[in-house]
């Protein structure tokens, strides 16, 4: 019998935000596994306890990117981790976008601000300013060039905390045709998504925002899983020991395909829209543990 752990965060006073993980759980335990929510910091947790510690709904991990990769490499040396360590390290830092513009993939062009950095915003187009290490458009902001004296604001106070910050242009069509998210599981496509704009004009960077706006089933296009595949075999360690990836596209310019984020860490499934990925999520979880 499986032992398997779905690892996610402790929210606290406040109600856990993962709609999909008690429905997950109730999926495994139904199909014959021993399956149990563990928060991923909880010293009290025997990882090796179990055959599978599963990344779910590690939400908080963004603010504490060195404690959390250290978790994971510690993890991985007691049970089987997924997605593998090596992959987490590589993805807490969106960095990663540089490697896989490298690899061939198109991606939102993206500049990179440490502090200390010589600090120079575009002055001819919208941007957005977020970090490298963030989640649910923490620290996210679209600005105009008039608002670079705030957005600088929102760099000082990044960098005041340590926070290396990205700059990429505000890419237009995310107002009028959303952004897709493709899922991937166990090295095929489960299902898709798409969401509107996150990033509304004036929001702060520091406010609070909807992670999945008006979120809806979409179909992927032949173009936007040719980027999908093209950046998931580029993965370091290739895609075979990913169990799970969702790819974040939005349109360029020219109409095409970019690639916005790559999720190997801690990505929401969407499972409550599409229920009929459940059979096919629990069955590839319990073959991993099993393996």
């Amino acid at each position: 019998m499986a032992r398997i752990a779905l690892v996610t965060y402790d929210p606290g006073e406040e109600p856990g935000a993962d709609r999909d993980l008690p429905v997950l759980r109730g999926a495994l335990v139904e199909a014959g596994a021993v399956a149990e929510i563990v928060h991923w910091d909880d010293p009290a947790v025997d990882w090796a306890g179990f055959d599978l510690a599963l990344i779910r709904s590690t939400w908080d991990y963004s603010r504490r990117v060195p404690e959390f990769v250290a978790w994971a490499e510690r993890c991985a040396g007691l049970t089987r981790l997924l997605n593998p360590a090596p992959v987490v390290r590589w993805n807490t830092d969106k960095r990663y976008l540089g490697d896989l513009a490298e690899a061939g993939v198109p991606v939102v062009p993206t500049r990179y601000v440490a502090p200390g950095d010589l600090v120079e915003l575009p002055r001819d187009h919208e941007f957005v300013v977020k970090p490298t290490a963030g989640a649910g458009a923490r620290y996210a902001a679209r600005y105009t060039p008039a608002e670079a004296g705030t957005a600088l604001g929102q760099l000082a106070r990044m960098h005041a905390e340590g926070l290396t910050a990205m700059v990429q242009p505000y890419v237009r069509d995310i107002d009028t045709r959303g952004e897709r998210a493709l899922q991937f599981f166990g090295g095929r496509l489960l299902h898709a998504s798409r969401k509107g704009a996150v990033l509304e004009p004036g929001t702060p960077f520091d406010g609070d925002k909807t992670p999945h706006p008006r979120l809806e089933a979409w179909e992927p296009t032949e173009a936007e899983l040719a980027v999908a595949e093209k950046a998931l075999a580029a993965v370091p360690g290739g895609p075979d020991g990913v169990l799970y990836a969702r790819v974040d596209l939005v349109d360029g310019d020219d109409g095409g395909p970019r690639l916005m984020e790559l999720e190997l860490v801690e990505p929401n499934l969407f499972l409550w829209l599409h229920p009929g990925s459940l059979p096919v999520v629990v069955a590839l979880i319990i073959e991993a543990a099993a393996r």
